[in-house]
């Protein structure tokens, strides 16, 4: 028990396990913004062409009711979440690319004395 607990405390306070819960978080809150922009704002001004409001029109098939308002406007919220995710996503990528520092490169490393004295009997053949 002592083992399984040791590596459950390594696993839960890595930080990829740490950064994904501040992401679950993050993407909570976001979500609530869409879903309040969605209800609020997009759902009655488009609901104004339905005289209603746009996630409670439905269409009927028979004795079945299709939920198409409601169904829509899931689809725009999705892409709308996606959207703001995907510009979230590429600013901070931009925001790390911009601070790292370009790797210098390695020093050359240093001759040997046997390099450097086939070298010059390379050197002295070829003047022959």
């Amino acid at each position: 028990m002592k083992n399984f607990m040791k590596e459950f405390k390594e696993f839960a306070l890595k930080g990829n396990v740490m950064d994904m819960a501040v992401g679950v978080i993050i993407g909570g809150a976001f979500s609530a913004i869409i879903t309040a922009l969605i209800e609020n704002i997009i759902n009655p001004i488009i609901g104004l062409a339905f005289q209603t409001d746009f996630s409670e029109v439905v269409i009927h098939m028979g004795s079945v009711d299709l939920g198409i308002g409601a169904f829509i406007s899931a689809v725009i919220n999705f892409i709308l979440m996606a959207l703001v995710l995907f510009i979230l996503v590429k600013s901070v990528n931009k925001i790390k690319a911009m601070n790292e520092k370009p790797a210098e490169p390695a020093p050359a490393p240093a001759k040997s004395d046997e390099l450097v004295a086939l070298e010059k009997i390379v050197e002295l053949l070829e003047k022959k």
